[in-house]
């Protein structure tokens, strides 16, 4: 036990910094400018399969931690700046994306997760889907994207 604590001492502390990368700062300033320091968002599932919707709950985990720079889910639409949709709006589905859309307070913006949103991929022809047809502000590609995507595409809809 001994060896284990001079090592310890010895080698000293081997974690990671945790200083922001430039990407991060300037995401936390945009934020802070545009948005008082506090960007909402209403995450809609309109239909898909779930990949897209696992991928935006890992920003929030520790490794990417977006909560530290203002963005945060909002579990009301009322209280949203941004309308999040994934999947492919289906029948049963397309009311109530509407509604949480008009209940947005304007501005208001919708950014649309995945390759499903855009080109319906397989379910392209089928009775059940009726595909977004919301006033899409920024769409965020991949299949499904990263959660790195995910933030640069939450960057780049900031800068325009």
């Amino acid at each position: 036990m001994l060896k284990f604590w001079y090592k310890r001492a010895k080698t000293g502390v081997l974690t990671e910094t945790n200083e922001l990368t430039n990407e991060q700062k300037e995401l936390k300033s945009i934020i802070k400018k545009r948005f008082s320091g506090s960007l909402t968002i209403r995450m809609v599932d309109s239909g898909s399969c779930n990949a897209c919707e696992a991928e935006c709950n890992a920003i929030f985990n520790p490794y990417y931690a977006l909560e530290r720079f203002g963005i945060s889910f909002v579990a009301s639409p009322r209280h949203a700046d941004v309308l999040l949709v994934s999947g492919v709006m289906t029948a049963n589905m397309y009311h109530h994306v509407w509604d949480a859309y008009n209940q947005i307070p304007s501005p208001k913006w919708v950014i649309t997760v995945g390759d499903c949103t855009k080109n319906l991929s397989v379910f392209e022809k089928t009775f059940a889907i009726k595909g977004v047809d919301l006033p899409v502000s920024y769409h965020i590609e991949g299949c499904p994207p990263t959660p790195q995507e995910i933030i640069e595409g939450l960057l780049e809809f900031l800068r325009s």
